[in-house]
């Protein structure tokens, strides 16, 4: 089915005409579909991962050698979500390592994309193809582990803050 603006009416929420693979930390947020404590339980206000949360923890640990400039900073795996704050590196940072980096084509101001049809813009940028990479992943083995092939864990978006100062 083809986007028809008339028939759907689902807002972004994401900072218009911002570069998400400029250098920065980004706070996200990732429920699982319906809200469902998939992922373990608190036990004496501790977080105790089961086997699926364990996957995501190992996921998520992980995506640094998928994405070689991005860096996973703090993060929290609840029963039905996951906080996390991911940060795209400096370019100069990861040339510095040799990384191999994707970046969107951009134009001249730093966070600014040129004009393209908004879901085209979120597939070359860094931010969606991280979480996409980790939903897809974790949903994959986590869904072989109870045996429900091909049902959504994650809920369909995701929640974001790009994190601009210390406060």
């Amino acid at each position: 089915m083809t986007y028809n603006p008339d028939v759907h009416h689902r807002r972004s929420i994401r900072l218009r005409e911002f570069d998400y693979s400029s250098s920065k930390a980004y706070f996200v947020t990732l429920c699982v579909q319906g809200r469902e404590c998939l992922f373990g339980g608190i036990v004496q206000s501790d977080m105790v991962l089961n086997e699926a949360g364990r996957k995501v923890e190992e996921v998520w640990r992980s995506l640094p050698e998928r994405f070689p400039n991005v860096v996973v900073d703090e993060f929290v795996v609840m029963p039905n979500h996951l906080h996390g704050i991911i940060v795209v590196a400096d370019n100069a940072v990861t040339a510095a390592v040799g990384a191999i980096h994707e970046l969107p084509d951009t134009c001249c101001s730093e966070g600014a994309i040129r004009e393209l049809p908004l879901h085209q813009q979120r597939r070359t940028m860094l931010v969606p193809k991280v979480i996409g990479f980790f939903k897809m992943n974790t949903a994959k083995h986590i869904n072989l582990m109870r045996n429900t092939p091909g049902i959504p864990l994650w809920q369909r978006n995701y929640h974001e803050r790009v994190i601009r100062g210390d406060r």
